[in-house]
């Protein structure tokens, strides 16, 4: 039983098809079926039921999926660790972030590229509290820039700094003119907030649930772009975190700070305690710890 034939079992078991796993696998459907059969031999049971129109695994091999998938995605791991240990100069950099970052994580990357030029940098969004702990420990991430609160025994969360979430308003908001806004201000307003899963919705419910008020949800979001967006059309108002409007000014709309203790959050760098990361992914964190000092 080696990898190989495991990868084509559990290959035809996500098909249900020879035809299709064949073609995946870039071999002729003869040679992947010999493989299986080979393979019931070896374990001395049938594994696969195949009848006219499909294929379904049996009770064996459902036993046999379930592990033969645990131990490929073992084996990835592996591989990948392996080519990371003479990642010193060159290879690539996986990055999740948050989109409140965009204001200063360029800075520590122009120092970065400076001593590592040979390394590539993937930026994608991580954003739920669930994305962070699957990429991280699917290795879909060496670390990640996030305000989730992930506490795990397995995952490092190092605090970098807080910021605030502020109230954003359209410019003729009646609210505008105001010097300070209660949350409970905000009840009737039509409120654009993340979806469910982002620690940002929670903060903004707490928020209101602190001043026993209630939002009147009216759009649910993924980004902040989005949001912005909405209230650029006087579409509703909205609450974010106060770094993601640094930049060029936007005139068509105005922010204010709310006095409440849930509106504010730490952001943290997070990876995962187990795995080997080489010297040049160690360094970029060391860089992103330091520039917060």
């Amino acid at each position: 039983m080696d990898i190989k034939t495991l990868r084509y079992f559990v290959t035809v078991a996500d098909q249900l098809s020879y035809s299709k796993a064949a073609q995946l696998l870039h071999i002729s459907q003869p040679s992947l079926s010999n493989a299986i059969k080979n393979l019931e031999l070896e374990v001395g049971s049938p594994l696969l039921e195949r009848n006219t129109r499909n294929v379904e695994l049996t009770d064996a091999g459902k036993i046999l999926y379930k592990k033969a998938v645990a131990l490929l995605s073992q084996m990835n791991i592996l591989k990948k660790e392996m080519d990371e240990v003479k990642l010193s100069g060159s290879g690539v950099l996986h990055i999740g972030m948050i989109e409140s970052i965009k204001h200063w994580l360029p800075k520590v990357l122009r120092e970065y590229h400076e001593r590592f030029p040979s390394i590539n940098i993937k930026l994608m969004e991580v954003l739920s509290g669930k994305d962070v702990k699957d990429s991280l420990r699917n290795y879909s991430s060496h670390l990640i820039i996030t305000n989730q609160y992930v506490f795990e025994e397995d995952i490092e969360s190092y605090p970098l700094y807080h910021e605030r979430l502020v109230l954003v308003l359209p410019k003729d908001h009646p609210l505008s003119e105001k010097d300070s806004i209660a949350v409970k201000e905000l009840e009737n307003e039509p409120f654009i907030i993340c979806t469910e899963g982002f620690q940002t919705r929670e903060d903004i419910l707490e928020a209101f649930r602190l001043e026993q008020a209630t939002p009147k949800l009216k759009y649910e979001i993924e980004r902040f772009e989005t949001a912005l967006s909405l209230v650029r059309e006087n579409l509703g108002i909205t609450i974010i975190p106060e770094n993601y409007l640094f930049g060029p000014k936007d005139e068509s709309v105005i922010w204010k700070t709310l006095d409440s203790p849930a509106l504010e959050r730490t952001v943290y760098v997070t990876y995962l305690k187990s795995r080997y990361l080489a010297p040049a992914i160690q360094t970029f964190i060391e860089d992103v710890r330091r520039y917060f000092g």
